[in-house]
């Protein structure tokens, strides 16, 4: 699986902008992004800043209709319609829900989507040629939602029965891959829908009834929205989780591995240049992840008791062995 992954990594490679002085002088760009975090979150931030190295600044060349869902995601078809109706110059769209929801509100305006697998979730033709008005970023969620599987055995080689939270709206397709390798390791899935933060207790009381050794949060813009709730709960429930993004594994997560996701974040803002340049999204090839950070929280280890073993904690890229904010490569 290693060796599929690194050719799928590779095959996409992401070009480097062009100078921020090739920004069209006097243009005013009018952009949306529908997104499930909310406004606060600090990725937000993050998007303000890739795009100022892009030669782009709010309230000067270019204006920015935020559509927050702070958790949820059933609202995003009305405010999708309602970014449709505003005739911006690009909408961009992060997680399949607000992607879907772009795509049956315009199909003429281009979407910069960042996704688990805009191909699996039928976004977009291929990674080479999109098709349509889709472009964007696309992450490999199925393999690496396997592979922390794997490291989650490897940190608890006695773990047979493992919970899973999984976010329906990410589609099936997150789950045949992660089956497989379930059954390779004697490892038994126990299944839970989270589809708000209302379902996470009735989850997790589902996961500790079942006897769970573990947990595995799937990959879902939706569970990393709730991801302080998610590690408060497992925490309680003293269930040792792996989790996508790094910053998971410094709020308190076990493990982590997963896309570098400012470099995920960067991505997107340099498609969304391109499209804002002159790309049609259809030419536009999907950009993938080169880059994965695997890191340890030893400090949540020790509160649960654990020993990560040493083979391990050598692959680890960061540990973080105090405070939740320090850590050592």
């Amino acid at each position: 699986m290693r060796a599929a992954l690194l050719i799928a990594t590779l095959a996409i490679v992401l070009v480097a902008p062009l100078p921020a002085e090739a920004q069209a002088v006097g243009k005013i760009w009018r952009i949306g992004i529908l997104e499930p975090y909310a406004a606060n979150d600090p990725i937000n931030d993050q998007i303000r800043q890739y795009l100022r190295e892009l030669g782009y600044s709010e309230g000067r060349n270019i204006m920015i209709e935020w559509r927050h869902g702070a958790g949820q995601t059933a609202g995003f078809p009305v405010l999708a319609a309602d970014l449709a109706r505003r005739k911006l110059d690009a909408l961009v769209a992060i997680g399949e829900p607000a992607i879907r929801a772009a795509r049956e509100a315009t199909s003429s305006m281009p979407i910069i989507g960042g996704s688990d697998d805009l191909v699996g979730e039928g976004h977009v033709a291929s990674l080479r040629r999109p098709g349509g008005n889709v472009t964007g970023v696309s992450i490999l969620a199925s393999e690496l939602n396997a592979k922390r599987l794997e490291l989650l055995k490897q940190a608890l080689p006695a773990a047979s029965r493992v919970a899973v939270l999984w976010d329906p709206a990410t589609g099936k397709f997150h789950l045949p891959l992660i089956q497989a390798v379930a059954r390779t390791h004697g490892i038994e899935l126990n299944v839970q829908e989270v589809k708000s933060a209302e379902s996470l207790k009735r989850a997790f009381d589902a996961a500790r009834a079942w006897r769970a050794d573990a947990l595995n949060v799937l990959a879902s813009p939706l569970l990393h929205a709730l991801r302080q709730s998610i590690i408060d709960h497992a925490e309680r429930n003293r269930l040792p989780a792996v989790y996508q993004w790094e910053e998971s594994a410094r709020a308190g997560g076990l493990m982590s591995y997963g896309p570098i996701r400012e470099d995920v974040y960067r991505a997107l803002c340099v498609q969304l240049d391109r499209v804002l340049r002159g790309a049609k999204p259809a030419d536009l090839p999907i950009v993938q992840p080169t880059k994965f950070e695997f890191v340890i929280n030893l400090k949540t280890a020790a509160a649960l008791g654990l020993t990560i073993p040493q083979p391990l904690l050598v692959q680890a890229d960061k540990v973080i062995k105090r405070a939740a904010t320090s850590a050592a490569t």
